[in-house]
């Protein structure tokens, strides 16, 4: 029995065993988490699949390539040059005519408050439509052109009034001075006038011209070198000898080098040449009618101040008549009036730098007409300008006419 009941006892034990094999285990979350997530595919065979055919590409733009210097290095990128920027510009051709006027009445007065519509401009005839109008008083860029051939007497009467030429300019004004006989020298360039420009203009103090025939030896000029009264040279001439030489006033050759150096001077400025001589001309390179045009291309007015004997009323005329093969003997007047300048023919000190200051007040208050002029031809042929007043009793002073510039050609 009790072998019986132990063989019981081992059975029922292997049976809890197989029981306890057979029944599911308790699953923990982490488990179950894990259970969730999908197992990876299995191949369904051993050939890969092939690939999808890449996406084309779009094209690519090369970059430029940086130019190596001397140095190896590439250089910086370069600012956009003057040339570029000119490139991108809009020419418009037009020609934009400027006319300054000056009104005076019958006594010489300057006449102001005048309007627009009290002035009309002709161009070959035909009115022309003013486009600007204006009063305001202008900087002025002045060239003073001063006669050394004068007589010594007449010129040493100028010398004393060049403290009053300078002080007739003002702070904003700027003047170069320039003389002329034989040559022509530009003494001192274009300069505000200080109080050291003032003194170095005031210390200019040339020699005219003195009387008499002019000789080469005899008590009268330099005779030959000797000792003792006896001279080195026996086969030297003693007696005075009388040199016959044709004295020069190259009045034009100076204004048409005022007139190229003023055309460089800014546009916003009046420009003027102010000549202090008796007009006399005799030997210049340029003639007048080439030098006018250079005045009339770049709006350069002429103002004289006749002094010695061309400021007399009498010479004054006769000097209009042009003598065969002795020069002009006034020219002034012409320049004046063609360019729209004026005239002042002063005899003595206190006049002539009362000149100087009428010159200034009447270049610097003008009035100033613009208008649109008809387009050009390739040739710039001469334009006759007329300026009216409707006002009766009036005088006007304004060029009579200019030369178109060539326009630049476009780059």
């Amino acid at each position: 029995m009790l072998k019986a009941a132990r063989w019981a006892w081992l059975l029922t034990l292997l049976a809890g065993m197989a029981w306890e094999q057979q029944s599911p285990t308790p699953v923990s979350p982490q488990d179950t988490t894990q259970e969730q997530l999908p197992s990876a595919p299995s191949p369904q065979n051993n050939v890969p699949r092939p690939a999808p055919p890449p996406l084309p590409a779009p094209p690519a733009v090369p970059a430029p390539s940086p130019q190596l210097g001397e140095t190896g290095a590439a250089p910086a990128p370069s600012q956009p040059s003057e040339r570029d920027e000119m490139m991108y510009t809009l020419r418009v051709q037009t020609n934009f005519v400027v006319v300054p006027v000056t009104v005076k009445d019958w006594r010489g007065h300057l006449v102001e408050g005048l309007r627009r519509n009290d002035f009309a401009v002709f161009e070959d005839g035909v009115e022309q439509q003013i486009k600007l109008f204006t009063s305001d008083p202008f900087p002025l860029s002045a060239a003073v052109v001063l006669d050394v051939g004068l007589p010594d007497q007449v010129l040493r009467k100028v010398n004393d009034t060049l403290p009053a030429l300078t002080a007739a300019f003002s702070q904003f004004d700027e003047i170069a001075l320039y003389t002329y006989g034989n040559s022509v020298q530009k003494e001192h360039d274009f300069s505000a006038v200080t109080d050291r420009y003032a003194t170095a203009i005031k210390r200019l103090k040339k020699q005219g011209q003195m009387g008499g025939a002019p000789v080469a030896g005899g008590p009268l000029g330099q005779s030959s070198p000797s000792v003792n009264g006896k001279p080195i040279d026996p086969n030297a001439p003693h007696g005075g000898v009388y040199v016959n030489y044709r004295e020069a006033h190259v009045l034009n050759d100076a204004i048409l080098a005022a007139a190229q150096d003023l055309a460089t001077r800014p546009k916003d400025r009046r420009k003027l040449i102010f000549v202090i001589s008796d007009g006399k001309e005799v030997g210049s390179r340029a003639n007048y009618a080439g030098v006018l045009k250079v005045l009339l291309s770049n709006a350069i007015s002429v103002y004289g101040v006749a002094v010695g004997d061309s400021s007399l009323p009498l010479v004054r005329d006769l000097d209009k008549v042009n003598a065969p093969r002795s020069g002009f003997g006034n020219l002034l007047p012409r320049y004046a009036k063609s360019t729209g300048g004026d005239m002042f023919s002063e005899f003595d000190r206190n006049a002539i730098e009362t000149a100087y200051a009428s010159v200034t007040e009447q270049a610097r208050n003008q009035y100033t007409l613009g208008y649109n002029a008809k387009a050009s031809s390739p040739s710039n042929s001469y334009r006759a300008i007329e300026v009216v007043v409707h006002r009766p009793g009036l005088k006007v002073h304004a060029k009579d006419g200019y030369y178109p510039l060539p326009i630049a050609p476009a780059l």
